[in-house]
């Protein structure tokens, strides 16, 4: 009689790095999504993961915003918010996932984005984060007028998160 035993160890290094690829990547789908050109984000890609991926890490990212804003005004017309959830999951099962059909959903119930919409990527972290090339302080854009619509955890592992929730004009 022989006996079978498997093992799965799951490390925090690939939730960092699972999350990192799927929260960049439904910041690109949202973009794409809605009708923008992914061209700017893609330029900035490899800053931007550096970026999350550094500090998911480290447990000083707190979300990722993609605030969507017309470019002629500069004033917000839509923001996408990623947050981050570090005590998310069981701890011990080693699942991964994402929903993007959440985030499809919402996007259909978002309405649709004037073609003169800009974007930028905003990474809210703890205070005294490590720096990383090409980011640093900046403000968000005012959200008055707009109504924030939660969308649910679409990213989960064993061990984080991320929340999403976008705003909309009311």
């Amino acid at each position: 009689m022989s006996t079978v035993v498997a093992v799965n160890i799951y490390t925090h290094t690939n939730n960092v790095t699972y999350v990192t690829d799927q929260l960049l990547l439904s910041l690109k789908n949202i973009i794409i999504w809605i009708g923008l050109d992914p061209n700017k984000f893609i330029d900035k890609w490899r800053s931007t993961d550096l970026a999350v991926n550094t500090w998911l890490a480290s447990r000083d990212l707190l979300g990722a915003v993609l605030e969507i804003y017309d470019s002629k005004t500069d004033a917000l017309v839509c923001r996408w918010d990623f947050t981050i959830d570090y005590s998310y999951g069981s701890k011990d099962d080693g699942s991964m996932w994402i929903d993007t059909d959440a985030i499809r959903f919402a996007i259909l119930k978002c309405g649709i984005l004037p073609s003169s919409c800009n974007y930028r990527i905003v990474l809210e972290t703890k205070p005294g984060r490590s720096n990383v090339p090409g980011w640093g302080p900046t403000a968000y854009r005012s959200t008055e007028g707009l109504v924030r619509q939660c969308v649910g955890t679409t990213i989960g592992t064993h061990t984080i998160g991320a929340r999403a929730g976008y705003w909309r004009k009311n």
